[in-house]
């Protein structure tokens, strides 16, 4: 399944001229206020915690969300452009945003979508458990929660020694058992959130 050509999977930091340190904030075009500050603020609870022109194009106004662990998402919007349907996929677009949130609060987010009117589709990725939506203009908004308590600092070693795993068994993509396997290897503790069933929403 591997080519010795391919770029390895690892935790470990390549060779680069230099190392970023995180997300600090990703940027999208949006609609108007109004829709963006219902989906983003009043549905998903980010803080609005910032507004000021664009500085780039002052007629439009720049709105920053708190998406909950200090990590801002910003939305240039204008009053003048109302909300779509959906999204133009191609090289270079967005696929879809993803925010983590609590396995504790995953019925109640399926409720509250139901509530607001919003469709949403729930799967079982294998190493993340996941429901998809749609904001105000049609873009692919994925609220995830891990299904394994796993430490923050930790997590790209454990996806890497997953997928080292899942390598090894043949299989075409990481399931619990890599999981599981991955958290015994690195000597964490195996606690499985208790996450409703669902389908794996695979194409392969």
């Amino acid at each position: 399944m591997t080519d010795e050509s391919e770029v390895p999977v690892t935790a470990e930091r390549p060779d680069a001229p230099f190392h970023t340190t995180g997300t600090d904030h990703v940027t999208i075009w949006g609609s108007n206020e109004a829709d963006t500050v219902a989906f983003y603020r009043d549905l998903l609870g980010m803080p609005l915690v910032l507004r000021q022109p664009n500085l780039d194009d002052p007629s439009q106004t720049h709105l920053f969300f708190d998406t909950g662990d200090g990590r801002i998402l910003t939305v240039f919007v204008s009053d003048d452009r109302a909300s779509a349907r959906g999204q133009r996929p191609g090289t270079g677009a967005v696929h879809h945003l993803c925010f983590s949130v609590d396995p504790d609060e995953y019925e109640d987010i399926m409720r509250a979508l139901e509530d607001a009117g919003k469709g949403y589709n729930v799967f079982d990725r294998g190493i993340f458990h996941s429901i998809y939506t749609q904001d105000n203009n049609g873009l692919v908004i994925e609220l995830s929660s891990d299904k394994y308590e796993i430490p923050a600092d930790r997590k790209g070693e454990v996806l890497a020694t997953a997928q080292r795993l899942r390598e090894e068994d043949g299989a075409d993509f990481a399931q619990d058992r890599h999981m599981e396997a991955a958290l015994e290897e690195l000597g964490l503790p195996v606690n499985e959130y208790d996450l409703p069933d669902a389908d794996a929403g695979v194409g392969v």
